[in-house]
């Protein structure tokens, strides 16, 4: 990546592009209108690689699905008005999820901006609708705040909670020329560091903890190495979240890939005597999925995070730390002495590994199937991200499924919880990966985002798509028969979906049994371009 650059004199719009090149921003997914064909102007000569969706919100959850794959972060070019509006369901599940986008719109210009006189895409206080999205969004009003607010964008995906920065430009600033310039990558914003006399009484406590915890959230992913060796050092199991998993290998003999939802892990939290919860926001969609109410910590809890505010939400602690949570788990290594002889007898191993039989106990013989179609999946194709809508699988995944690392499993069935996210979000993973990523969705979500495979035939990218057909909305129709509620809208017309996948130049099986799904994904994995794989839910669930 280069740290700095010389432009001659040219557009704003050019500028940009070559602003993203320096920050090492190496993917736009947009779709050019004519109030940002001035953004397009410096693409055609960019390394900077652009991508249509068919949608924004595409577009979008491509972008969340990049970052999520890779850790780093891609661009979005968004038209006025509509292109904008149809970016905030996007951009608010990369809010919730902590992940870092940069979203860059156009808005009308600057002598017609909010007057109501009927202009194109006109929409009044557009910045401040996206700024609820957003951590931050920013108009430019001169040409020269762009580095200013880049470098801000580039403090908050590098030095704080992450998640998506919105930036609005003018359409009459984009061709105004800027003058020839050096331009320098910003300084790196370093993540805050936890205080010393609070990493000091944390490693008091954790040396003296007899059944020690630590659970690990999203926002632990990046230090997964000094997470495991404190693990090891503590002999302390660790309860992933759906958005940590494989932060420990599923074979890890400390690992607890399952929910906290479960009563299994509760009970392992309930007869912990110090846990420490290491950036997760203790989010009731991962803690609470079947709104109990009753998610607690008796023991004692440290809680680190990058995000103050966080720290007193969900869990009340009883010593709360600022900071990166890799780095926090390095300084608490580094004050911790030899393990104490019962650290050493390794009683955590057996700890967590009573917890996970009993977890797949608890989840029942449904989703013990579709833990195991997960597992063939993963079997396959081990280095594949498997990334998923909200659907039957992917909530049992959510409660028990082992990775053998973290980024390779992600889906929209925490959090916000949009539909349609999956396969777009797979699109992005691929192109950052630069290889065979499975999307896992229903019939029902799938059809909110279906036409993204018209991107992922002309990207040429390697995206398996598994669709998971029971013939409507059918979580929500089980609720509705759970409440003795009348089924409304629930029971859906679906479509062909091989011959939509044929029409669009993806290769298209239909899976007739489990036994065959290994060989069938083997050849997905070897063919150019997409694949789509249908099945009948029955088949996996029986009835």
């Amino acid at each position: 990546m280069r740290d700095r650059m010389i432009r001659p004199e040219e557009t704003l719009g050019e500028r940009l592009v070559a602003w993203l090149e320096l920050l090492g921003i190496d993917t736009v997914f947009g779709i050019p209108g004519v109030h940002t064909i001035e953004m397009y102007r410096g693409l055609g000569q960019s390394p900077v690689r652009h991508l249509t969706p068919r949608h924004e919100q595409g577009a979008g959850f491509a972008a969340d699905g990049y970052a999520r794959a890779s850790g780093r972060v891609a661009a979005v070019f968004v038209i006025t008005g509509p292109g904008l509006t149809n970016m905030l369901t996007p951009m608010a599940q990369a809010k919730a999820d902590s992940v870092p986008m940069l979203v860059v719109s156009a808005v009308n210009a600057r002598p017609v901006l909010d007057l109501g006189e009927g202009d194109l895409h006109e929409v009044h206080d557009s910045r401040g609708m996206t700024e609820h999205a957003a951590v931050f969004s920013h108009r430019l009003s001169d040409p020269g705040q762009l580095p200013a607010v880049l470098a801000r964008a580039l403090a908050v995906f590098e030095g704080a909670r992450p998640g998506p920065v919105h930036i609005e430009i003018p359409r009459d600033l984009f061709g105004q020329r800027v003058p020839a310039a050096e331009l320098q990558r910003p300084v790196p914003v370093a993540a805050p560091a936890a205080s010393g006399a609070a990493c000091d009484r944390a490693a008091e406590w954790l040396a003296a903890a007899t059944r020690p915890l630590i659970i690990a959230g999203g926002g632990a992913v990046g230090g997964s190495g000094a997470i495991a060796d404190l693990a090891r050092r503590l002999d302390a199991p660790v309860v992933m979240t759906a958005n940590a998993r494989g932060l420990l290998p599923g074979g890890d003999p400390l690992a607890v890939s399952a929910s906290p939802s479960l009563e299994a892990v509760r009970a392992l939290v309930a007869e912990s005597d110090v846990v420490i919860a290491l950036g997760t926001e203790i989010g009731r969609t991962d803690f609470d999925m079947y709104d109990h109410g009753d998610f607690s910590v008796p023991g004692r809890l440290i809680r680190v995070d990058i995000d103050a505010a966080q720290l007193h939400r969900g869990a009340p602690p009883a010593i709360a730390m600022v900071g990166d949570a890799g780095d926090a788990a390095g300084a608490l290594l580094a004050r911790l002495g030899p393990p104490s002889a019962q650290a050493a007898a390794g009683a955590g191993a057996a700890r967590a590994a009573a917890t996970m039989q009993a977890a797949t106990e608890e989840i029942g013989p449904k989703y013990r199937a579709c833990v195991d179609f997960l597992d063939t999946v993963r079997a396959a194709l081990p280095e594949a991200p498997l990334v998923g809508d909200s659907t039957n699988a992917i909530y049992a995944g959510n409660l028990l499924h082992g990775l053998p690392r973290p980024r390779l499993w992600f889906n929209a069935a925490t959090g916000y919880g949009a539909l349609g996210y999956g396969l777009p979000a797979a699109i992005g993973a691929a192109r950052a990966i630069d290889g065979p990523v499975v999307c896992l969705a229903g019939d029902g979500g799938v059809q909110f985002t279906l036409t993204e495979l018209g991107l992922a035939v002309e990207a040429g990218l390697p995206v398996i798509l598994i669709v998971w057909n029971n013939r409507g909305y059918g979580e929500i129709a089980r609720y509705m028969d759970a409440a003795k509620v009348t089924r409304v809208g629930v029971d859906l017309v679906t479509p062909d979906f091989l011959a939509i996948a044929r029409a669009y130049g993806a290769a298209a099986v239909r899976l007739e049994s489990v036994g065959a799904l290994t060989g069938i994904l083997a050849d997905a994995a070897r063919t150019p371009g997409p694949t789509v794989i249908e099945l009948d839910e029955a088949m996996v669930l029986g009835g």
